[in-house]
């Protein structure tokens, strides 16, 4: 299986991983933790996707995207930490002052999970932040150790996922997902 692993460009392909079923939805399109929460929650049907057609247009772009033979697979929402909400967050602390990007939400579509789609997105979204002149990457997954994480909650991933991917834990986090502690996992890009 080969992947390619692109910044996420293309708005029909971000509908197509992380757009909501129903269209008139203020939910999804992974804004949640990118744009203000007032704005997030303000965003319904058409005006949401039109936000994040928007970002797809923009320089960096708000994530990538993994293609199996053209066929966007999963998505990741990468970008720099100051320009998401976690540079507000008080439950997700700042480690230092460096200029990280953030890696909060991984998504690979039914029929192609477990075959290891999601290791390569991880790698992908590493390098397109390193190509941007990130110092830093940073993931906020739950430390399950080895618990069965409800599907709906997996997005941010898990301790394990990250320290596979050569992520290293940086500090523990006020926040809990589905019952499991999140903690702050870091690589260091430079």
């Amino acid at each position: 299986m080969s992947i390619e692993v692109r910044p996420a460009t293309v708005f029909d392909d971000v509908a197509t991983l992380v757009g909501p079923k129903n269209p008139t939805s203020q939910s999804c399109f992974c804004l949640s933790y990118r744009i203000p929460s007032k704005e997030s929650q303000a965003l319904r049907g058409e005006a949401r996707a039109a936000r994040v057609r928007e970002l797809c247009e923009q320089d960096p772009a708000p994530g990538v995207i993994a293609y199996l033979d053209d066929e966007p697979v999963a998505w990741a929402a990468v970008h720099p930490r100051q320009d998401t909400s976690f540079a507000r967050n008080q439950l997700i602390p700042h480690v230092d002052d460096l200029d990280v990007w953030s890696l909060w939400c991984l998504r690979v579509r039914p029929g192609y999970r477990k075959q290891g789609v999601t290791h390569t997105l991880i790698d992908g979204a590493v390098a397109f932040a390193r190509e941007q002149g990130a110092p830093a990457i940073e993931a906020y997954p739950v430390d399950n150790q080895g618990a069965k994480v409800d599907l709906t909650m997996a997005y941010v991933g898990t301790r394990a996922l990250f320290e596979s991917a050569g992520f290293t834990k940086a500090s523990d986090t006020g926040s809990v997902i589905n019952g499991f502690p999140r903690v702050l996992m870091r690589r260091d890009l430079r």
